[in-house]
């Protein structure tokens, strides 16, 4: 698998790569904005690592520039603290984040997480598969969703955390067990990411035909698909 760093900070991108290297990644890296976008569109990576500080091009307009090209994942890299600037990844298209300083083993689990996520869509026995609610269908081996509104472009996170809803359309999934279904790791108090993810998918996917909720949230508890009545899945 290939993986692309966009980081300044040459230091830092010789240790990750080291690190990724010796876990069987094969890694390149840019030093800024511009160039990174160039050699992403040079040759598409399986993984974009994205700073969000960069000189010259911005990582949220480099990675505004991934996005109108590819669906590739992309891990921002943030300052520790700066919550607001993880929001904002996520709601432009981000799959995951770390804040910096991090533990490289992290990284790599996250890496791991997403890769296990697309290769169990190109497995053969999902390339046929397709699981419905109501008026939402979802093709799992094209990753493709649509919905009575048209259809619905979403992240790979998205439409894992999607997946895991639909699937268990009607019951309520625990927090827990829907991060660790569409992200691969287990809950934190601390992690924001979930939120996002399920504040996209609301306003993408909107209201279910007779104006209900799609996914709600069942306070203490978890989350629910709406099955509609009828029993339409």
């Amino acid at each position: 698998m290939s993986i692309l760093i966009i980081d300044d900070d040459a230091e830092l991108c010789e240790l990750v790569t080291e690190y990724l290297e010796d876990e069987g990644f094969d890694v390149d890296s840019v030093h800024d904005g511009v160039t990174g976008v160039e050699r992403f569109l040079a040759g598409e990576p399986d993984l974009v690592i994205l700073d969000v500080m960069l000189p010259g091009l911005g990582g949220f307009a480099v990675l505004g520039r991934i996005r109108e090209a590819s669906k590739v994942p992309v891990i921002m890299l943030t300052a520790r603290g700066e919550e607001v600037d993880r929001i904002v990844g996520l709601e432009m298209g981000a799959d995951d984040y770390l804040p910096k300083p991090f533990n490289p083993r992290e990284l790599v689990a996250r890496i791991r997480a997403i890769f296990r996520r697309t290769a169990g869509a190109a497995e053969p026995g999902n390339a046929a598969a397709a699981i419905s609610a109501g008026d939402l269908e979802m093709d799992i081996g094209a990753r493709h969703v649509r919905c009575s509104t048209g259809d619905i472009d979403l992240t790979g996170a998205e439409f894992a955390v999607l997946e895991t809803l639909v699937r268990a359309a009607g019951t309520v999934v625990s927090r827990d067990e829907l991060s660790r279904q569409a992200l691969g790791r287990r809950a934190s108090a601390f992690d924001r990411s979930l939120d996002v993810h399920l504040s996209n998918l609301r306003r993408k996917l909107g209201p279910l035909p007779d104006g209900g909720d799609r996914i709600k949230t069942v306070r203490g508890v978890g989350y629910l698909y709406v099955k509609p009545s009828g029993g339409a899945s």
